[in-house]
């Protein structure tokens, strides 16, 4: 089933270079894939996923490993922002 993918901010250093200004890639990704098995070939440290949402919709870091993504689904995470 295939899937967008978005990284924002410095995550976008972690996508294929020729996919880093758009942010955001087609996936591929087996039936059921899990934010978390999605999420793994990027190697994104821990620390830098802070919010991610599913077709704009927050999944709290509890249920990343267990929520299953559908087909068309948009994966979208953030690093943490601070601001002033």
């Amino acid at each position: 089933m295939q899937i967008t993918f978005k990284l924002y901010a410095s995550l976008g250093e972690y996508l294929p270079a020729d996919r880093r200004r758009g942010n955001e890639l087609s996936l591929e990704v087996s039936e059921g894939a899990t934010i978390a098995e999605v999420m793994a070939p990027f190697a994104l440290p821990a620390k830098l996923v802070h919010l991610v949402l599913v077709n704009g919709h927050f999944v709290p870091p509890a249920e990343r490993a267990t929520r299953p993504l559908a087909g068309g689904d948009v994966l979208a995470i953030w690093p943490p922002i601070a601001g002033g």
